[in-house]
Parts: structure tokens; C-alpha cells; sequence
């Protein structure tokens, strides 16, 4: 059955929080989240490494995790849809990093099967990003849509990414203390229950999401008449499961709006590709690399909060700048001087920042809160589809023929651009 709604009537004693503090609190959890996993992520290849995985393991099973967590999302995401357990499935989600990164610190003492395990852990807690994060992003656009979509998904993302910062340099002064990265991984079990016990307390405060909001109202009708309407062929079982999967009766714009950012995020290459390339050129020393991502965490941060802020403002059109700077990234972070490579870093960070907060806002909008849990994971696995293939171009391309990826990227952002404008002159301006 769905889950019951956390009202005054069923929990009298409790009292309902504010929208901001709700925001804010589930901004919380995730900085915990994030201390745990990012901090794991961060040292994921060296401590297989230490286990005696190979550079072969290594790759094998830290792609197949980012795969696992976006592709899985196109189920858990009708998942919770149909069945109403968006906290159900969000506490899940967290659970399953905040037990499987401290449990990584028991592999060396397994000896052979080390490996194994390590790798089976790291692709769990993978597995619990896909179960947890179209639930997540449901109940926050739901949280909030009282203090502007924009601000609130920015909000949470500036918290999320002070935990992403955090992390890794937990892990790093641990491991510099002790000499081995399994008691960092240990001792990341403490935000790991902070993040639960926050996340339980605001479950008690916070209603649940199966009535749909008030602005899907004439939605939720049409829904009710559809649903009276004779079966088609969509409406079979088989016909019904697919359709919740690629989500057929999710709006066109939807959709384009998927292709729009599938096309960014190809164009926008990963800090792997950018770090091989200023550390290879000579401009950067290898220990310095993660100063340059804490950097770019920072940028990202930041950038949420601003875009975040003009998205509530002036409505989607603010994410027309989106493909103007990721086609301006590749030429700076490919010149042979320090200066534009730290400012080409700066814009990758402003980038990643709107990529992962503001156009999450605009998924909301373009959505019937019943299907936003779709919706997201559909959106992630489209976007997921845009980081594969830009990861193979820029990676066949970035060492031999820049040039010619740079080219590339611009082409990219030109379609993408072309897509957003269409999609923006058709909004309904400033969120209110």
C-alpha cells in the first residue's frame, strides 16, 4: 500500500516544518551522504589497487557502478511512482552507502576474496544512488515549491557539494595519519549515520507526496478521464510496462529537454579528461590535482545558488547560457598557459553546478508531480547516455586531435542551444 501521509491527525505530537527548513534539513542529509560516498569515490581505483585489483578491475568496476546508478533509475523511478514510497525508497537508497563504504575497510583483511568483496560494495553503494535519487528528487521538488524550485534545488546543492568537499579530504588526512585508506573508509560510517537520523526525523516532519500538487490539478483530471477511457494498446500489461520506462505519456518537452542537456553533458568533459591533459601538458603536478577539483567543487556550489536564484527570477531561459560556456570550455583548457586552464576549470565548475541543481528545477516544471520520479530517471539515464558518449569522444580525441574535439563540442552546443531556445520561448516565465 502507499505510504500514509505524516499529517497532524495521524501524528498530532509532531509538528509540520517550514518549506525552507525542510530544504534546508534534506540539504543535510545529503552533505552527510555525500562525505560518505565522495569520500569513497575519491580513493575507489587506489584501494582496489592495494587489494592487487588490476587497471583493467579497477575500470570494469567503477564504470559498470556509474552505469548501475544511472541506467537502474528508469526502474526505480516508475517504481516509486506506482507505488507511492518515495521515503521508503529513499532511506533505502542512503542506507545501503551508509553500510557498504565503512564495510570496505573490512577487504584487506580477507586476503584473495578481497577484491571481491570491495568490488561487490562499491557496486551496492552504487546501486543505492539509482534506488534513492528519483525519490530524492521528487520529494525535494515537492519541499520546494514554496520557496521557488530554483533556490531549493540550489540550496540543496550548495550542502551536497560542502559534503563532496569534505570527504575526500577526510579520507586524504586519515590516510596521510596512518599510512593505508581503510581507516578513512571506516571512519566515514560516522556521517553515514548522521545522514540516517537526519533523514528519519525528516520523515516525521514532512507530509509525503501522494496527493500530486495543486498546479497539476487539471493533470491529475485528465489522468482520471484517460484512465476511463478504452484501453489501447499501451494499456496492456506489456504496453503499460514500457510505457512507465521510457515514459511515453511524459510531455514532449520533456523529452527534448533530456536531449537538450544529454547533449551538454556530452560536450562537457569529465575532471578525469581535463586532469590528464594539464598534468600530462606539464602545467599542473600531479599532487596538486585535487586542489584544482576542490577548486571546481567550490565554483559549483556557488554556481548552483546564483542560477538557482535568476531561475526563480527570470524563469528557464537563464539556461540558455548552459551550452555558451561548455563550448568555451575545451579552447582554454587546452592552452598551453596556466591561467585559461584554471579559468577553463572555473567554468567547468559553473557548468556542473547548473547541470546538477537548476535543470533538475526545470524537469519539475515540465512534469506532473505523480510522474516526477519517472521523470528524473528517465532524465538521469538520457543524461547518463550523453556523459558515455562524451567520455569515449573526449577521450580518443583530447591527446592526438584537441582541436578537432573542440570542434566537436561546439557542434553540440550549438544543437543544444538551438533546443533550449525553443524549449524557453515557450515557457511561462518566472517562477513565482
Amino acid at each position: 500500500m502507499p505510504e500514509t501521509t505524516g499529517s497532524r491527525s495521524a501524528q498530532p505530537a509532531t509538528r509540520a516544518w517550514s518549506p525552507w527548513r525542510t530544504v534546508v534539513a534534506f540539504g543535510l542529509v545529503s552533505l552527510s551522504a555525500d562525505m560518505v560516498y565522495e569520500g569513497m569515490r575519491s580513493v575507489a581505483g587506489p584501494f582496489l589497487g592495494t587489494l592487487g585489483a588490476s587497471a583493467l578491475t579497477v575500470g570494469m568496476v567503477t564504470g559498470a557502478g556509474e552505469a548501475m546508478a544511472l541506467v537502474l533509475r528508469l526502474v526505480t523511478g516508475p517504481l516509486a511512482d506506482k507505488s507511492q514510497r518515495h521515503w521508503r525508497l529513499t532511506v533505502v537508497g542512503y542506507a545501503m552507502t551508509a553500510v557498504c563504504v565503512p564495510l570496505l575497510a573490512v577487504a584487506p583483511v580477507l586476503g584473495a576474496a578481497g577484491v571481491a568483496v570491495a568490488s561487490t560494495l562499491i557496486l551496492l553503494e552504487r546501486a543505492g544512488k539509482a534506488v534513492r535519487s528519483p525519490s530524492k528528487s521528487a520529494l525535494l521538488a515537492r519541499m520546494a515549491s514554496a520557496t521557488g524550485r530554483g533556490r531549493g534545488f540550489a540550496v540543496h546543492k550548495a550542502l551536497d557539494q560542502v559534503g563532496a568537499f569534505a570527504g575526500p579530504l577526510l579520507v586524504a588526512a586519515v590516510a596521510a595519519m596512518t599510512g593505508v585508506l581503510w581507516p578513512g573508509l571506516a571512519l566515514l560510517a560516522i556521517p553515514g549515520l548522521v545522514s540516517l537520523l537526519l533523514l528519519v526525523q525528516l520523515r516525521r516532519r514532512v507530509p509525503s507526496i501522494v496527493e500530486p500538487d495543486p498546479e497539476d490539478a487539471e493533470d491529475a483530471e485528465d489522468a482520471e478521464d484517460a484512465e476511463d477511457a478504452e484501453p489501447t494498446a499501451a494499456d496492456r500489461p506489456t504496453g503499460r510496462l514500457w510505457s512507465a520506462v521510457l515514459g511515453a505519456d511524459l510531455p514532449r518537452d520533456f523529452h527534448l529537454f533530456s536531449l537538450a542537456v544529454a547533449l551538454t553533458t556530452a560536450g562537457l568533459m569529465t575532471f578525469g579528461v581535463i586532469s590528464f591533459r594539464f598534468v600530462d601538458a606539464g602545467l599542473i603536478p600531479l599532487a596538486a590535482a585535487p586542489v584544482v577539483y576542490a577548486m571546481a567543487m567550490g565554483v559549483e556550489a556557488l554556481a548552483a545558488l546564483a542560477t538557482g536564484d535568476l531561475f526563480d527570477r527570470y524563469g528557464s531561459r537563464v539556461l540558455l547560457v548552459v551550452p555558451i560556456i561548455v563550448a568555451a570550455v575545451p579552447p582554454l583548457v587546452f592552452a598551453p598557459s596556466l591561467g585559461p586552464v584554471l579559468a577553463g576549470v572555473v567554468l567547468w565548475g559553473l557548468t556542473t553546478g547548473i547541470q546538477d541543481s537548476t535543470v533538475k528545477a526545470f524537469v519539475a516544471d515540465l512534469v506532473p508531480s505523480r510522474r516526477r520520479a519517472t521523470a528524473y530517471g528517465i532524465f538521469a539515464a538520457v543524461q547518463g547516455v550523453g556523459a558515455i558518449a562524451g567520455g569515449v569522444l573526449a577521450g580518443a580525441l583530447v591527446t592526438e586531435r584537441p582541436g578537432l574535439l573542440t570542434a566537436c563540442v561546439v557542434v553540440l552546443q550549438l544543437a543544444s542551444f538551438v533546443l533550449l531556445l525553443r524549449l524557453t520561448r515557450r515557457s511561462t516565465g518566472p517562477r513565482t
